[in-house]
């Protein structure tokens, strides 16, 4: 209920986590500034400029690590370094996080719906839509990655066509690109089956499990809960299955082979 008033009021250009910090944080703001610029009297090397008030950082944490983004692009880019793969092509996941972490230390061939306009010697951009399969490049790597992009495919969040099987569409494409024995890391919103137009899908575990059936073998499965606690290689037991382990919004990560 809280997250659904939260997107609520983010989608009208209110934040309320933004609001209730600038509140409290206004009185201290205005004693640090006045008391600041007493102290640099006698120091002119700065001009004062505008205001530009940063509230929350004060009593924030230093960085998310509740985050979806967080734990799995640097639990995934750790597997594809200890995994050592000839070629690695990623479909659509974050740029300035998985995406970067990669590019850190090898190429990484980047496809995505989306225009990229960034250089960096180890990311190769191609523009591409993985809701339609390209034959022209079946076995084309031995190692792909999708992190949390999947649950966006054909909701027309990014400019993508409408399609309700946007996501085994891309399943498809993704297996004709894998060569066999080639590796697959792939995340998405994990939890009771729905559609949260048009930001997401959210799947349910049986669900991945039934359309990776016969594509894929799962080597190790790891999730984060709604906590955002990472559980790594998690056990897929029946009751586990079942119940999505508990998720109403969690993250699920796999690393597959392909059968």
């Amino acid at each position: 209920m809280l997250r659904r008033i939260r997107n609520f009021f983010l989608f009208w250009g209110f934040n309320p986590r933004i609001f209730v910090y600038n509140i409290i944080g206004l009185p201290w703001f205005l004693r640090d500034y006045f008391k600041f610029r007493h102290k640099s009297k006698e120091y002119s090397d700065f001009h004062f400029g505008r205001m530009h008030p940063v509230m929350a950082d004060k009593t924030d944490t230093n960085g998310n690590l509740a985050d979806h983004y967080f734990y799995q692009d640097l639990f995934v880019a750790t597997r594809i370094f200890i995994n050592k793969p000839v070629k690695h092509v990623d479909i659509g996941s974050r740029v300035d996080g998985f995406v970067a972490h990669v590019a850190a230390f090898r190429e990484i061939e980047v496809f995505d719906i989306r225009p990229m306009y960034l250089c960096n010697r180890n990311i190769i951009f191609r523009k591409a839509d993985f809701m339609k399969p390209d034959i022209s490049l079946t076995d084309y790597t031995d190692s792909i990655s999708c992190l949390h992009a999947l649950e966006h495919f054909g909701l027309g969040r990014y400019g993508d066509p409408l399609n309700p099987f946007g996501h085994l569409n891309g399943i498809e494409s993704i297996y004709i690109v894998l060569k066999e024995g080639g590796r697959f890391y792939f995340s998405s919103p994990i939890g009771p089956q729905r559609i949260e137009f048009n930001a997401h899908r959210v799947f349910s575990i049986s669900y991945l499990l039934k359309i990776f059936e016969g594509k894929f073998t799962v080597l190790f499965f790891s999730y984060i809960d709604d906590k955002g606690e990472l559980h790594e290689n998690a056990e897929l037991t029946p009751d586990n299955i079942k119940t999505s382990f508990g998720c109403s919004y969690g993250c699920g990560i796999f690393e597959m082979i392909k059968n």
